[in-house]
């Protein structure tokens, strides 16, 4: 049976198609529902295409020349190309501080490491992050980076409020947020983002996924953290007196990513790229498997978000 990806990664492909879609005359028969045999050919395809990104299943993973990753069995890890392909395959726009990328096999959700050599943060303001004020200056980031969405064909996302608002842990130095997203169109999707301080820049972690499957994942992504490292003479408490130190404390952590590279699509986009190469066949073939699952069209992009429970990253 065609696993549940599928029809996750259709719906991203109407995005693509859509405006094709409207100029269809109206007489024209709708196209035939494609067979199982068609949905899983389509599926392999994806997977086979995607698997030219360069991926490693064991092992450490390395993160640029600051960090190192341990990978689970049962993930997928690629590093700075793959990860950047993966994102614009993805409908993200590309970015030069992508370190890599990690994800279970399926790809239903996908975690993204990028390090920005700031310098060290200070946690001075860690008892006066103000969620409201904070919130506002990521919505006008995000506004202003609609034009640049919406000029590169990705269509606009809106940030309408927090999953989980600004935390810190002091013992692991850990700056944590839920940003919940949501398309012209209704979808809605989930970044949930850690700042892990370094010594000498900040690692952000963003974990992009449905918001009905964010509650089953939460844990699993709080695992994987876990196995992420500085390597030695990276760590926040090696700081020494002298060292470059960044112009903001942590609110402004938070709101220097403000603009189109602080949101990450993932599975509404996936496979938009890839059929838009493949032609009209594709297409048809993509419309009459997204009429044949619109039982989920509800779930991806009207349903509400879950409930996070409170976690503590155990690094």
């Amino acid at each position: 049976m065609t696993s549940r990806i599928l029809p996750l990664l259709l719906v991203g492909i109407l995005f693509v198609v859509g405006s094709a879609l409207s100029q269809t005359p109206a007489a024209e028969a709708p196209p035939a529902e494609p067979t199982q045999a068609e949905l899983d050919a389509a599926e392999k395809e994806f997977m086979d295409y995607v698997e030219q990104f360069g991926w490693q299943r064991e092992g450490t993973g390395t993160l640029g020349n600051t960090a190192t990753l341990h990978i689970p069995k049962g993930y997928r890890f690629s590093g700075p190309e793959g990860c950047r392909q993966l994102m614009e395959v993805y409908g993200n726009p590309p970015s030069d501080i992508e370190q890599g990328v990690i994800a279970p096999e399926d790809l239903s959700w996908c975690v993204v490491f990028e390090y920005d050599s700031v310098g060290y943060v200070s946690d001075e303001d860690k008892d006066d992050l103000d969620a409201a004020k904070i919130l506002k200056e990521l919505q006008d980031g995000q506004e202003q980076a609609n034009e640049y969405r919406i000029e590169n064909g990705m269509g606009a996302l809106h940030l309408t409020g927090w999953a989980v608002e600004p935390r810190y842990n002091e013992t692991t130095h850990n700056l944590e947020w839920g940003i919940i997203i949501e398309s012209d169109s209704g979808g809605q999707s989930v970044n949930f983002l850690t700042k892990l301080l370094g010594r000498g820049g900040v690692m952000s972690v963003t974990l992009v996924a449905d918001p009905d499957d964010l509650q089953a994942v939460m844990p699993e992504y709080q695992s994987l953290l876990k196995g992420y490292q500085y390597l030695p003479g990276q760590t926040y408490a090696e700081y020494k007196e002298g060292d470059p130190v960044a112009q903001y404390a942590l609110a402004g952590l938070i709101t220097a990513g403000a603009g189109f590279a602080a949101l990450k699509t993932g599975l509404l986009g996936k496979l938009g790229i890839f059929f838009a190469k493949l032609g009209k066949a594709a297409i048809l073939l993509v419309v009459g498997a997204a009429l044949a699952v619109k039982k989920f069209f509800g779930r991806i992009f009207g349903g509400g978000r879950a409930p996070i429970e409170e976690s503590n990253n155990g690094q």
